[in-house]
């Protein structure tokens, strides 16, 4: 069964609920997030019935990856990790807040032992302890001193501590549905990579991409919503050497697209788009041409293309690239979408392979 495409891969899916909280009583951990990042958290799709949401991080203007730009690499899995952490943090400060009215008060990690302006401790006056010997003095003093918590309102606290403090603890990842953060409800694992997820979570998020929600492995065969009456030629000059593959010669990959009305799939319906052509270049080593086999079925998937706004005309219902980078300059390097880039074949290939795009 295929299913469609036109997401990247720098979105994450969560619990309704979460992001909810993370959006309110959560704010200052999101924000820290952003700050350390460099990317902001904003939701762009929501579920049926308040289930999964679909959340795009990006980068920050002014960030060091917005000047360098997003078409110099995807959100990394180290990044897409600490979000799904600050989720489930955020899951479980959830559970304690509906468990609070019946323990009457929840104690949390040691913030501090007293307020930084002296003011006294919000915990109740001690009870009068036995007298002790010195040395069980000291072994009590030991253990007292591991133990020590702090009661903190919810929004002192959430001031308080930061994303670097909140820890998952890899015992429980296991049982904890990355998807709603919660204990895994009829456990079902994909095949594939072995991740497990709650059966109900699981569907609902395949209905928006079928590719596993942590590591994007699809499932099925995406098919795109690129414009249908594109078409891709490939011609070869031999002369032709690209910087860094010298002593090869140039395959040009030439896109092209005649204007036309954009379908249901697309953003907005019966609106034209115009036509472009596009021009790209591998080398024609064999790296080279494993990569053009590979985008040749991205492209009979619909896959390279996309109908939206361009990030750098901001022109609206327009032809864009779809989060498989080309390179559409000769020279220049990386900034100018050019050559030399010692590692674009490998990263080309594995945006291909997000996609269910390999070279078998």
């Amino acid at each position: 069964m295929s299913v469609r495409a036109g997401q990247g891969s720098d979105e994450v899916l969560v619990s309704q609920a979460v992001w909810d909280y993370l959006a309110a009583a959560g704010r200052p951990w999101l924000v820290d997030f952003e700050d350390k990042q460099g990317l902001s958290a904003d939701i762009i799709r929501r579920g049926e019935r308040g289930g999964c949401c679909a959340v795009r991080l990006s980068p920050v203007e002014g960030s060091s990856r917005a000047r360098t730009g997003m078409m110099e690499s995807l959100v990394s899995p180290v990044t897409r990790k600490a979000f799904i952490d600050l989720c489930r943090c955020a899951r479980k400060e959830m559970t304690k807040q509906e468990a609070a009215p019946k323990r009457k008060r929840s104690l949390l990690p040691c913030v501090a032992a007293m307020e930084p302006d002296g003011e006294r401790s919000l915990l109740p006056p001690p009870p009068p302890q036995p007298r002790r010997s010195q040395r069980q003095q000291q072994k009590y003093r030991k253990s007292a001193d591991m133990d020590t918590c702090v009661v903190l309102p919810m929004q002192q606290e959430a001031s308080a501590r930061t994303v670097s403090e909140l820890v998952v603890c890899h015992e429980e990842e296991s049982t904890v549905c990355s998807i709603c953060m919660g204990e895994m409800v009829e456990k079902t694992t994909l095949d594939k990579c072995g991740h497990a997820f709650c059966r109900s979570c699981l569907e609902q998020a395949f209905q928006v991409k079928k590719a596993c929600p942590v590591c994007r492995l699809v499932y099925g065969q995406l098919i795109g919503n690129q414009p249908a009456n594109g078409s891709m030629m490939v011609e070869r000059d031999p002369d032709l050497e690209l910087p860094g593959h010298e002593g090869y010669g140039c395959i040009c990959i030439i896109y092209s697209f005649p204007p036309g009305l954009q379908a249901q799939e697309h953003p907005n319906p019966g609106v034209r788009y115009p036509g472009t052509d596009r021009v790209a270049y591998l080398p024609d080593n064999p790296e080279g041409n494993r990569v053009l086999r590979m985008l040749r079925r991205a492209f009979e998937q619909r896959l390279i293309f996309t109908i939206g706004t361009s990030m750098t005309t901001g022109m609206h219902n327009v032809i864009t690239w779809n989060d498989i980078h080309h390179k559409t300059s000769i020279w220049g390097g990386p900034r100018c979408f050019g050559y030399p880039d010692p590692t674009y074949l490998v990263r080309v290939t594995e945006e291909l392979r997000e996609k269910g795009i390999t070279a078998d």
